[in-house]
């Protein structure tokens, strides 16, 4: 799937990546996602092995973001959520505490776990975080999507409000990270673009 979005400032074209190309363009999709998180320059080596490990699930799926140099300016992968996974458990657990296990259940049953979503610091503000969720998520089986994301006025939490996400679960502490972060989710498929 190659497609040129027509609001751009400049060209980006949009790409599904196979696991193959996924594995070759690691180390630029990492760069990415410690700037665009803030995170401290050796989270990338440690995220590496987690982000391969991810590719081996269960309807993983990716979309690369590209400048017209070829280089990667943005990243969205996921796959589906099961029980077992690590980040499952934890929203569960984090769930059945706020909410109940029925929330939990009604939630976490089905869904489609956005795993990540990243755009350059410098490339932010252009629609390539929407183009990149929307493509990420067409034709996803799954009843719903879930994502976290750090509470508070970014860019990302205004485009998930945007296209219809939904409070799960708030103010939730990951291990290694001191922000609080948000559990959003919203049915499937997305609604047209307005």
């Amino acid at each position: 799937m190659t497609a040129v979005s027509p609001r751009r400032r400049r060209a980006v074209q949009f790409h599904r990546l196979s696991p193959d190309e996924f594995r070759a363009r690691l180390r630029e999709a990492l760069a990415i996602y410690v700037a665009a998180m803030r995170y401290p320059v050796g989270t990338a080596e440690q995220r590496a092995p987690m982000w391969l490990t991810h590719v081996l699930r269960e309807g993983w799926r990716c979309i690369g973001a590209l400048d017209a140099d070829g280089t990667l300016v943005g990243i969205a992968y996921g796959y589906r959520g099961l029980p077992g996974q690590w980040w499952h458990e934890q929203v569960r657990r984090g769930l059945v505490r706020s909410s109940g296990e029925e929330i939990a259940a009604a939630w976490l049953t089905d869904y489609f776990e956005l795993t990540e979503i990243h755009v350059r610091p410098q490339n932010q503000g252009e629609g390539i975080g929407e183009d990149l969720l929307r493509r990420l998520l067409d034709g996803v089986p799954n009843r719903h999507v879930l994502l976290s994301t750090p509470e508070g006025p970014t860019r990302a939490w205004t485009l998930y409000r945007r296209v219809g996400f939904e409070d799960v679960l708030r103010n939730y502490h990951f291990a290694g990270d001191p922000r609080p972060f948000a559990i959003l989710g919203r049915s499937l498929p997305l609604p047209p673009r307005p």
